[in-house]
């Protein structure tokens, strides 16, 4: 099982294949907040809605100094259908290893309908300008979770 991140500690680095294949990096962040945020499985009903979300929020987070970038275990091919088909503008990286989300402690044991099985655990952590985490939120919910988020971070209007 992976450790969880804690506020203050150094947000593991990365590099992951973009939708378009194109490797996006933490370090690329530096100087922007980044909220990275973890989901299962890219055009299922529940990522959809998270993702979507996160799009229609993105001018908000973006106006606040927040970048958005969400890791699933998908191949950038899926990504890419993903991103077309919801008109999604949010960065999806994929992570078919599953490393990074071990590190950021977004996969492991869950329950799922009662069961406890192994996979990635919907999780968002904020990363401040210095790459030290801000947040790390486990065990979030798909629906309502960006608006708690936005709340949480004091930028609703």
């Amino acid at each position: 099982m992976s450790e969880r991140l804690q506020p203050g500690d150094t947000a593991p680095a990365f590099s992951l294949a973009d939708a378009d294949g194109k490797q996006v990096s933490l370090a690329d962040h530096r100087g922007r907040k980044v909220v990275v945020y973890f989901y299962p499985a890219a055009m299922t009903p529940g990522c959809t809605k998270q993702a979507c979300d996160f799009t229609d929020n993105l001018d908000l987070l973006a106006g606040a100094g927040y970048d958005v970038i969400g890791v699933s275990p998908d191949k950038p091919e899926k990504l890419a259908k993903f991103r077309e088909k919801e008109g999604l503008r949010v960065t999806l990286v994929g992570d078919p290893s599953k490393e990074v989300m071990e590190e950021y402690g977004a996969f492991g044991e869950k329950k799922l309908y009662g069961k406890t099985v192994t996979g990635v655990i919907r999780s968002t952590v904020v990363v401040d300008e210095d790459g030290k985490v801000e947040r790390a939120l486990y065990n979030v919910k798909a629906t309502g979770h960006v608006a708690k988020l936005i709340r949480d971070l004091g930028l609703e209007g």
